[in-house]
């Protein structure tokens, strides 16, 4: 594993500790790669919806405006 220097600003080097302090992780470096790792597993899963979303948009499925679908949407969810 490789091994880095980095800082926190004071309210987020404080959140860290209480982490540590509170027993949910056992140092701040467990912490971090934590949160690297969910930060990672959402990018995936952000790609993986916007390629269903471009696919949508592409296929041609409807002329409604991006603004039409989301009111209808509204408006069905309302209705439902």
């Amino acid at each position: 594993m490789s091994r880095q220097s980095i800082s926190f600003t004071k309210p987020n080097d404080e959140w860290l500790k209480d982490q540590v302090d509170n027993k949910e992780y056992s140092t701040k470096s467990e912490l971090v790669n934590d949160l690297i790792r969910q930060a990672r597993k959402q990018q995936v899963q952000i790609n993986w919806i916007k390629a269903k979303l471009d696919k949508a948009e592409n296929s041609g499925f409807t002329n409604d405006s991006k603004d039409q679908i989301l009111n209808q949407s509204k408006s069905s969810l309302k209705n439902g």
